[in-house]
């Protein structure tokens, strides 16, 4: 009489349940890796703000006064004149490169017209993250005028906070 072998291996069920599975696991790793990269990013917005303030206070302290748009909002994206990263053609006129390498540019807004802006007379300045932030702005960074945003985030002196 002759043995029939039984071959090893898995079922096409088994196959498709560990996949399954796998597949669950690796949507919720990725899901917490996305508001990590979130948090990552707007770690570095708040960074950007208190590097582009310590720049404009040593401009100021070098020229008796802040980088002047005439008290227009100055952007680097396309609703606020696509401003470049340095010189006197920078959203910031001259800041960059000498008082800090090259101005922040924005890495992924959170809507289509969001970056960074700048607006000052000279005497006062705003430099604010437009639509951008991710999470929720540290209590240190929220724009006076507008205390419902949750996407932006400010650095500005005591007069600049109405621009």
């Amino acid at each position: 009489m002759k043995k029939t072998s039984k071959s090893k291996g898995f079922t096409l069920i088994e196959l498709l349940v560990v996949i399954a599975i796998i597949g669950l696991l690796s949507s919720v790793v990725l899901a917490s890796l996305e508001t990590a990269r979130a948090k990552s990013r707007d770690a570095s917005r708040f960074s950007s703000l208190i590097s582009i303030r310590n720049a404009l206070e040593l401009f100021r302290s070098d020229n008796n006064a802040y980088p002047s748009t005439g008290g227009n909002w100055f952007g680097n994206c396309s609703d606020y004149g696509s401003y470049g990263l340095t010189g006197p053609s920078g959203y910031i006129p001259n800041l960059a490169p000498k008082y800090i390498s090259i101005l922040p540019k924005e890495v992924k807004p959170v809507s289509t017209y969001g970056c960074y802006l700048y607006n000052s007379n000279g005497t006062e300045y705003m430099f604010l993250a437009y639509h951008t932030i991710e999470g929720v702005s540290p209590s240190t960074f929220i724009r006076p005028s507008e205390p419902g945003q949750t996407d932006e985030a400010a650095v500005y002196t005591s007069g600049g906070a109405g621009l």
